[in-house]
């Protein structure tokens, strides 16, 4: 099948899974790894970048949309990282966000009437979350426009790409007072759905436990397609879900229906 241009960068929001979860623990963010998918070619990408000043500061940047923009973003943001400004300098996890807002719009002013006049979106989506000593941990989407958007007590999870195959088990799992660990293992079921719906969803997956106020990072997997660990969880989780169903109370279809349906 072909796409347009214009219709290239909303694909592009699809051929990718990301989240962000925040709990009372920490931090638990993942990513697939696929950055294009069809009949001849899958294409690898690491979506997963870290800014670490250990004891002092972490951040954790997962992205989406155009290969291209999130890689001059990131570029930017590492260059000022390194010589100590910019994230390397935000006083707590919002300021990190906006910082991350203003290299967006900073990449905008310089590609974005190039792109549009060849019909193509300025696209790229940003997951940020992190800790700055003495301040909690957050977690923040950033918009293409640069606004960030906060996960709340409410609403623990942020995600990126094809969002709607992993939400329900999230909806459903996700609390405050979720463990790290347990949070992780959502996560990996999340992105397994997704991946089970949508071929352009695919591993290696990265995934990083943040805890609270530990200011480093020492927890980080990168599973391949045939990593036992990930396969373990895929089998176990579809048996012990279809033993569920089974155990289920059985519908009774003898009783009368409310309403006559004719």
């Amino acid at each position: 099948m072909w796409w347009a241009p214009r219709d290239i960068a909303a694909r592009k929001d699809r051929v990718t899974y990301c989240l962000g979860i925040v709990t009372s623990d920490g931090l638990v963010m993942a990513s697939d790894s696929r950055s294009n998918a069809g009949y001849d070619q899958v294409n690898v990408c690491r979506k997963m970048y870290r800014f670490v000043n250990e004891g002092e500061r972490v951040f954790v940047i997962l992205t989406s949309g155009s290969l291209s923009i999130s890689q001059s973003v990131l570029s930017l943001l590492r260059a000022d990282f390194d010589a100590g400004l910019g994230l390397a300098a935000a006083p707590s996890v919002y300021h990190a966000a906006r910082i991350v807002g203003d290299t967006v719009r900073q990449v905008s002013e310089i590609d974005r009437e190039a792109l549009e006049r060849d019909n193509y979106s300025f696209n790229v989506h940003l997951l940020l979350g992190g800790q700055v000593k003495g301040q909690p941990p957050a977690l923040y989407l950033i918009y293409p426009q640069g606004n960030p958007l906060q996960a709340t007590e409410d609403s623990r999870y942020l995600q990126l790409g094809e969002v709607k195959y992993g939400r329900p088990i999230l909806d459903r799992g996700i609390e405050a007072d979720t463990p790290l660990e347990i949070a992780a293992k959502y996560a990996l079921l999340s992105l397994d759905a997704t991946m089970r719906s949508n071929v352009t969803v695919g591993p290696p997956i990265d995934l990083l436990l943040y805890r609270k106020d530990s200011l480093t990072v020492d927890r980080y997997r990168r599973l391949e397609a045939n990593d036992p660990d990930l396969r373990l969880i895929h089998t176990s989780w579809e048996s012990s879900l279809r033993r569920a169903v089974q155990q289920l109370p059985e519908i009774d279809f003898a009783r009368e229906p409310a309403t006559d349906l004719g």
